[in-house]
């Protein structure tokens, strides 16, 4: 768990297939950047494969790692950036199974309100409920 303004804190990274089931899940403390830990989850992607991130994981170490794995990075550029990078937002609109990913393991008190403060428990909690959710969907 990492410190922030707001207390103890921190994020779950997920990648989802194209259903909207978890491939790979990741936990980070709160104050962490978004981008440090895209590395461990692009590992998990194939070749010809579509990663969609938002903005918080557009950077060109992830852009060259996504190229290298021989997958197409749709993530929409900074304000802040300088290069231009072919970005489709009819495609990124498939980004919103992630969204509802999240939304359905939130359904879980313990989830959302993060209520085991051991990182190692609350991922095996977030994993168990992923797995749920897996069962159910198929």
């Amino acid at each position: 768990m990492g410190r922030s303004r707001g207390g103890l804190t921190s994020k779950i990274h997920a990648l989802v297939d194209a259903e909207g089931r978890p491939v790979s899940l990741r936990l980070t403390a709160g104050q962490v950047a978004d981008c440090s830990e895209a590395d461990a989850l692009i590992d998990t992607i194939g070749e010809g494969d579509i990663l969609l991130a938002d903005k918080g994981y557009d950077s060109n170490a992830i852009r060259a790692k996504a190229a290298e794995r021989k997958a197409w990075a749709n993530i929409p550029p900074k304000a802040n950036r300088k290069g231009r990078f072919a970005f489709s937002s009819w495609v990124y609109r498939q980004r919103n199974l992630v969204e509802r990913f999240f939304n359905r393991i939130k359904q879980f008190r313990g989830i959302a309100t993060r209520y085991d403060k051991d990182p190692v428990n609350f991922l095996a909690a977030v994993k168990l409920v992923a797995a749920r959710i897996c069962c159910l969907s198929l």
